[in-house]
């Protein structure tokens, strides 16, 4: 039979308690592993078409897709919605610009 040392403090008495991942846990981990595995399958299956596009990784895609959405959405709040986007180049930045067409 074991003893219980008595008077230990919390730290003490789970210094060596290792505890057991979640299902839950488990599943979102496996999910994430592969979704990264995932994207660099593509990435370096998948050559680039366009060598103009070749740097643009899948992240940087969906954030300028996310990023694209959320300006068309404040432009429409504010009424505009005939546009047209303009693509300059300003030192190392390049910048998108939406113009109002002219009717």
């Amino acid at each position: 039979m074991a003893k219980i040392p008595k008077n230990l403090s919390d730290k003490d008495m789970f210094k060596d308690y290792q505890e057991e991942p979640t299902l839950e846990e488990t599943f979102v981990r496996r999910a994430k592993a592969a979704d990264e595995r995932e994207k660099r399958r593509r990435a370096e299956e998948e050559p680039a078409a366009d060598i103009r596009v070749a740097y643009l990784t899948p992240d940087i895609i969906e954030n300028l897709g996310k990023l694209l959405l959320e300006l068309k959405m404040t432009l429409f709040n504010e009424g505009v919605t005939d546009y047209r986007m303009t693509v300059r180049r300003e030192g190392k930045e390049i910048i998108l610009e939406p113009v109002e067409k002219t009717k």
